[in-house]
């Protein structure tokens, strides 16, 4: 069979178990909406909580970006991997063991103030549209490549999918859900990386094979018959097409600092994780289903870089100084080596594109962007009359000085992965069905947090205290609905990569949710004057940062014009220590919280008791 028809196989057999699940576990209640009824067992959960953790930013995009930035990429992948151990260890038993539904509610209740609650609102609904902007641009990514549609059309079909599942089943619905689609996207991640890994260094372990040596068929005619490591390969195969070394780093440290903590402290902030502690019978179960979680996550972490070094030696090999055409132009590549197919098919997306500039027919690769912008077709995909003469897409972009001729979007990197090394279509299609597992898991999560905010924080706990169970669920429902159309509005007019629109929502958490989160835990003397007067700082300041470097003033996004060479994505840093600052002095000169408030935040930390907490 085609890919086609694979793809529709597998992601429909897929989808229907999605939807089987949520219809099965639909939620009767308000408890089941929000928590699943607080009886999710810790390994299911904590399938559920990687599943919701390793987004499409972790599946598609994560290794896409170590491919094209090398060590640089690094950043991503530690980021996130420490961010979740601070989450697990720091925040999650203790916010399980205060027993409230959402990050909102912790917060509006620990300092008993309802400005708190709704500025904590706020910023739950703005970085949770954030994060699942990247989301809903995976999904569009997958289906514009694999269902041959447009990426607009792609999203909208990934709206409707989420709006059945996480409207009709809420958390408990989701959390089960997520348990098949964690099965899904791990099997999806690692078939074609074990099958890469033997074909290119001789090992099954991906791990390993980052680190070995070149071997076996593919192996082969990419190193030339010479004996030479992965790494060492790519490394020169860089160096000859004037690309950085993929082995050095050419950030500056500062900001390799930042990125990496905003990345790390944004995780302990992010409301859809921290709400997964609150679905187990007891705290005991929330510390050890972080343990399963962070178990789960680290097979597809530990991968990611050897997913990543594969897909960049394979494309390197495949592209550079192909022929567009069956026969070369005069002049150009020697006959038989001629741009594949795979390239073509994703041409047709528009996530990758070829520019004759010197008019050989010949595609030259190097670095730097081949035209101002990404590609904008002239005309559709299949009208000969918008084809160039070795039967390209033609774009409508100025062509740059330089002698890049090939565009290329990082996001299609795993998924075009398997085609490039050639492997069957089942692969390559299953890899389709992973992608869209990682991101509509996280989009499903994400919306559940919007939709919890609308309804429990802002309607029962603030302005509609009386209204009924049945009526709060209905609201819910329709705020996941409307959450859904704005999703679906952000992820076709995406500020960025996928990596890099869930990085700006990392920054955004660490800047607002983490200090107020953290004092409220371990700090006595924390009061609500201090925790909005920091959050409102913290997430100010960063939203300024980033929408006037990636929106207002893109020319001026360079080194030499960020704070302190910080860019956009690790700027939440300084607006992390911005919040704690401000928080601490406006504290200290403000009345200390009441007695019961600060017998509250003791009685957090003591495992004594430690049992079935209960919602309110």
């Amino acid at each position: 069979m085609d890919v086609k028809t694979w793809t529709f196989l597998i992601v429909g057999v897929t989808f229907a178990l999605y939807i089987y699940i949520a219809i099965r576990s639909r939620a009767g209640s308000t408890k089941e909406f929000y928590v699943a009824g607080g009886g999710v067992p810790p390994l299911a959960n904590g399938m559920a909580t990687a599943a919701d953790w390793m987004s499409a930013a972790s599946f598609i995009s994560m290794a896409g970006l170590i491919s094209f930035m090398g060590y640089d990429g690094s950043v991503y992948l530690m980021g996130w991997t420490g961010g979740y151990v601070l989450l697990a260890l720091l925040l999650a038993p203790y916010l399980r063991k205060f027993g409230r539904f959402t990050v909102p509610d912790f917060v509006g209740d620990r300092y008993e103030s309802s400005t708190a609650r709704l500025v904590a609102v706020v910023c739950a609904i703005f970085v949770s549209f954030t994060y699942v902007a990247g989301q809903m641009r995976g999904v569009g990514v997958v289906f514009g490549r694999f269902l041959e549609v447009s990426v607009e059309t792609g999203v909208v079909i990934g709206m409707g999918v989420v709006l059945l599942y996480a409207v009709l089943g809420g958390m408990k619905g989701i959390t089960y859900t997520q348990v098949a689609q964690y099965c899904v996207l791990m099997f999806a991640f690692m078939v074609p990386a074990i099958f890469i890994a033997l074909m290119m260094t001789g090992t099954p372990i991906p791990q390993l094979g980052f680190g070995g040596m070149l071997q076996g068929p593919l192996g082969d005619s990419i190193a030339g018959g010479e004996s030479i490591s992965l790494l060492a390969k790519l490394d020169g195969l860089h160096e000859e097409l004037g690309f950085a070394p993929y082995t050095s780093g050419s950030k500056a440290m500062i900001d390799v600092f930042c990125i990496t903590m905003a990345l790390m402290v944004g995780t302990a902030g992010l409301p859809h994780v921290i709400i997964r502690f609150y679905t187990v019978p007891k705290v005991k179960d929330a510390r050890i289903s972080a343990g399963w979680a962070l178990l789960f996550i680290a097979f597809l972490y530990t991968t990611a870089p050897a997913v990543a070094a594969f897909a960049r030696t394979n494309l390197i090999g495949a592209v550079e100084g192909a022929s567009y055409a069956a026969a070369p132009a005069e002049g150009g590549a020697a006959p038989g080596k001629t741009a594949p197919d795979w390239l073509k098919n994703w041409e047709n997306s528009g996530l990758i594109a070829w520019m004759d500039k010197n008019g050989d027919g010949v595609i030259t690769y190097r670095q730097g962007a081949p035209f101002e912008g990404k590609p904008i077709f002239q005309g559709p995909s299949g009208d000969s009359a918008f084809r160039g003469p070795a039967g390209q897409r033609l774009v409508a972009n100025d062509p740059t000085d330089g002698a890049n001729e090939l565009y290329i979007d990082r996001d299609i990197m795993v998924l075009a992965n398997p085609e490039i090394a050639g492997l069957p279509n089942w692969v390559i299609a299953l890899v389709a069905a992973g992608g869209l597992a990682a991101a509509l898991s996280t989009a499903a999560g994400l919306l559940l947090v919007i939709s919890t905010a609308v309804s429990h924080d802002l309607l029962k706990r603030t302005f509609i205290p009386n209204i009924s169970d049945r009526a709060e669920l209905v609201a819910a429902r329709i705020a996941a609905a409307v959450a859904v159309i704005c999703a679906g509005y952000l992820g076709i007019h995406p500020p960025g990569f996928v990596a890099e629109v869930v990085a700006f929502a990392f920054g955004l958490a660490a800047s607002s949710f983490f200090p107020a989160i953290l004092m409220g835990i371990f700090s006595r003397r924390m009061n609500k004057q201090g925790a909005i007067a920091g959050m409102v700082l913290g997430l100010g300041f960063t939203t300024a940062y980033i929408v006037y470097f990636k929106f207002l003033h893109r020319e001026l996004n360079t080194p030499e014009h960020w704070f302190l060479g910080i860019s956009p994505e690790g700027i939440g840093s300084i607006g992390m220590a911005l919040n704690f600052a401000v928080a601490a002095a406006v504290a200290r000169f403000t009345p200390a919280p009441p007695t019961s408030v600060q017998e509250l935040v003791t009685s957090i930390r003591v495992p004594k008791g430690a049992g079935s907490a209960e919602a309110h």
